[in-house]
């Protein structure tokens, strides 16, 4: 029987309860699906005291950190509004330190890393955050190479992730890798989430992000292409529409979303094609067709560009369902979406 793998969580004061939450929630759940224990959960916060979270709820402790010792499997990190205070807690800091000597794998949550960073532990590495806070980590901590793109970064033994729910993407990678996929997939269904996203897809999607635009103009067009991606999106077009030249809408582009049309045209196909790909049985051509690609190999390609993945390999982690919709799923959403 292999032996029970130790995690320690690391909370502190104002940390975020959802990033803790999560990565606890997921890891008992694994050892009930399991039909024995896995995973060793414990809370561990400064001086065992019971921490106000971000939210204003109160979480009790299980540990004291300062009496912690390993051998541990995983320590992580909680990230949250106090994340500041808690990197400038220097004996708060030292323990997270220890403990990562004594853990086979370390790994933060959200801000996290930013006490992660203020430990040493993240020196010369890449590391992921949230990207509303990744700026101001990699001002703070310039040794660190901060990402503000991925789900998780994974560097050696370290692993970064993003804001708040990444830490159950996070957690069910843990569990693949610690036991196997099918345990993953039987957490993630119970917690009726995503199976799991790769960790390199982008935090933001731009349907639940749109830019700032500084006119009508890039809004209009933005609106276009998010609305139907499958048209005629060619940047001569758009800029024909917008009554503006291809210059001057490119122009646009690159001030206000950072991007130019045709990456962006690119970027929201791609998006689009990920959204079928999990929530409809279509084939791969008739998504493509439906997506703006001209064939599926050029989905694909493209799919792979964005997430690291080919378009069958996330269908396959991320079905909605295990068995996937039928036919008749894909022809009423074919007909009505």
């Amino acid at each position: 029987m292999d032996p029970v793998r130790r995690v320690v969580v690391i909370g502190y004061p104002a940390a975020e309860l959802v990033d803790i939450a999560c990565v606890t929630s997921a890891l008992v759940m694994a050892n009930w699906l399991h039909g024995s224990a896995v995973y060793d959960v414990t809370v561990a916060t400064p001086g065992g005291r019971p921490i106000e979270c971000g939210s204003g709820l109160t979480l009790q402790a299980q540990a004291t950190l300062e009496r912690l010792n390993g051998p541990l499997d995983t320590v992580l990190v909680s990230g949250g509004i106090g994340h500041v205070d808690a990197a400038a807690d220097h004996r708060l800091v030292a323990h997270v330190r220890r403990l990562a000597q004594e853990s086979r794998r370390v790994a933060s949550v959200c801000t996290g890393a930013g006490v992660l960073a203020a430990a040493g532990l993240l020196d010369g590495r890449r590391a992921a955050t949230h990207w509303f806070q990744a700026d101001d980590l990699a001002a703070t901590y310039p040794a660190v190479c901060f990402d503000s793109e991925p789900i998780y970064v994974r560097d050696g033994n370290v692993v970064t992730s993003a804001g708040v729910t990444s830490a159950l993407d996070l957690t069910l990678a843990f569990i693949e890798e610690d036991v196997d996929a099918d345990l993953a997939r039987g957490v993630a269904r119970h917690m009726v989430t995503y199976l799991q996203r790769p960790g390199n897809q982008a935090q933001m999607s731009m349907f639940t992000s749109a830019p700032t635009a500084s006119g009508d103009v890039v809004q209009r067009v933005v609106d276009k292409i998010t609305a139907d991606p499958g048209a005629d999106l060619t940047t001569a077009s758009l800029a024909d529409e917008a009554g503006v030249s291809e210059h001057h809408l490119t122009r646009l582009f690159l001030h206000d979303v950072g991007v130019t049309p045709g990456r962006f045209v690119r970027r929201a196909r791609t998006e689009s094609a990920a959204h079928l790909l999990v929530t409809t049985g279509l084939t791969m051509d008739r998504i493509a067709g439906r997506c703006g690609f001209g064939s599926a190999e050029s989905l694909r390609q493209a799919f792979v560009s964005r997430y690291g993945v080919s378009p069958s390999h996330f269908r396959r982690t991320q079905a909605m369902r295990p068995d996937g919709p039928s036919d008749v799923d894909a022809l009423a959403v074919e007909v009505t979406g």
